[in-house]
């Protein structure tokens, strides 16, 4: 099947514009996607790309075949952030050096970094092919892949860095046509406005790209000092290192189209002299909490573990799919309101297509192409939703003999989805909490509330049939599931 053929279409943040997709190797489409910064346990915004990119490496592996897709998610384990933490939680062993900065720092690290792995699964997340740590890049390795120090030695030699203060700053002005990605240019850059401006730099924008480290400060030995690397060159030393000078597809949240990503095209186009980064640039909306922006002074600021694991949110937890499905409901272009209604939604629907695919036992042998098509549509997730539902009325109004094929195709569909696909599970806790919530309401004769429960039930499959206890004279409600 020839490229042009598959039909999948993406808009590239660099171009402004939605382009036919044509790797560079079809039988290796490569993929950079910036993971996180394991200071602290990953917050919902941050599931949003690993959500968004999750799919869009199925979809590649649906179109070009799983063995020729490579994706790389890094996560960043050096940061003034980190270091922060680590001294906060372990400053005491630290100070009586029984612990040593750097030891403490990995302590942070993994366990965050830990926690990052089960939440992501847990959300129905495909691993990705390579998952690279930054500290394990910062010098010359081994294997020779790409590392921070020799493309920051490379930039020093080519006339795009110079030393200041201690400091290795990237030349911006050396760049003619940097800001591209976010439409920037360096007269728009005026000192004061949003960068801020030191004495040694020779132009506002200009950026570290090394910075020394104190005594209390991790670090490693360089050309210029003992120091640790400024944020953007890490991931320019990991993408490099795995998917070359070039590749096909770079992502991440719309936060980081600048300074971070306009600053990795910078760097690597400088070190490498090619023309680009990446051929294609992709980016997700911003993400709300209940119209609010999120925050900790708002006190709507929720990770991924505490909607998972704690009743913090909706007075309830909510399972991973449910929270995947909220997330895909909204092109992940646009911004999206991360909301109890959103979650009430997405599970209600979930639980519909799910006592729909289990009509059929198995699932069927090929994705349905109305659902590829759609997703080929620069991942327009909300028609490959339609398609779902539809499925989901042809699997229930199936009255023939033989095999439901709806059913098997929606079975399929979720799976490829990312979709748990066994059977509908019945929360008979949860049914009981419910029913109780609604007891309450008929008690206090508010009759819209109680309807409303009853109606949302019904919705989720749940028949609700009230009475009286035969003895007590007391009213009773029971429950059964209907298909």
């Amino acid at each position: 099947m020839s490229d042009a053929s598959k039909g999948l279409r993406l808009y590239n943040t660099l171009t402004r514009t939605k382009e036919g997709f044509v790797p560079i190797d079809p039988l290796d489409v490569r993929m950079y996607v910036c993971g996180p910064t394991v200071y602290d346990f990953a917050h919902i915004g941050n599931a949003r790309p690993v959500i968004v990119f999750d799919v869009l490496f199925r979809l590649l592996r649906h179109l070009y075949g799983e063995t020729h897709v490579t994706y790389v998610r890094n996560i960043t384990d050096v940061d003034d952030k980190i270091n922060a933490r680590a001294l906060r939680d372990f400053g005491g062993e630290i100070a009586s050096g029984t612990l040593s900065l750097n030891e403490a720092i990995r302590r942070v690290t993994e366990k965050t970094a830990d926690q990052f792995h089960r939440d992501v699964a847990t959300l129905g997340c495909l691993e990705p092919t390579v998952e690279p740590r930054a500290t394990e890049f910062v010098e010359p390795r081994a294997d020779g892949k790409a590392d921070m120090i020799t493309l920051i030695k490379r930039l020093i030699e080519r006339g795009h860095a110079y030393v200041a203060a201690g400091e290795v700053l990237f030349d911006t002005a050396s760049m003619p046509d940097y800001g591209q990605l976010s439409k920037r240019n360096l007269d728009e850059q005026q000192a004061g406005a949003r960068i801020a401006v030191d004495a040694h730099k020779k132009n506002p924008g200009d950026f570290v790209l090394w910075k020394l480290s104190s005594p209390e400060e991790p670090g490693w030995q360089s050309p210029w000092g003992r120091g640790r690397p400024g944020w953007h060159i890490e991931c320019s030393a990991m993408s490099a290192a795995y998917l070359g000078e070039v590749f096909d597809i770079h992502g991440g949240g719309l936060d980081l189209i600048f300074p971070h990503h306009e600053n990795e095209i910078a760097q690597s186009r400088c070190a490498h002299g090619t023309d680009v980064m990446a051929n294609v640039w992709m980016h997700n909306g911003f993400l709300q909490v209940e119209g609010q922006k999120m925050s900790k002074s708002l006190g709507n600021f929720y990770s991924i573990q505490e909607l998972l694991e704690t009743e913090t949110f909706g007075g309830r937890k909510w399972p991973g799919e449910v929270l995947r499905l909220a997330m895909l409901m909204t092109h992940y272009r646009e911004p999206i309101d991360f909301s109890v209604r959103k979650l009430e939604e997405a599970e209600n629907t979930l639980r519909k297509w799910k006592r729909a695919s289990d009509l059929a036992p198995a699932a069927g042998s090929q994705v349905p192409a109305e659902v590829v098509e759609a997703l080929s549509d620069d991942l327009a997730t909300y028609a490959a939703f339609q398609q779902l539902t539809q499925l989901a009325g042809e699997a229930t109004d199936f009255s023939g003999a033989g095999e439901n094929g709806a059913a098997a195709s929606l079975k399929t569909s979720l799976a490829f989805l990312g979709f748990d696909v066994g059977a509908a599970k019945v929360d008979e806790a949860a049914i009981a909490e419910t029913i109780a919530r609604r007891l309450q309401f008929i008690a206090a004769k508010n009759w819209a509330e109680a309807d409303r429960i009853r109606d949302e039930l019904l919705a989720q499959g749940v028949q609700l049939k009230d009475g009286k206890d035969p003895v007590t004279g007391e009213r009773v409600t029971t429950w059964e599931v209907k298909r």
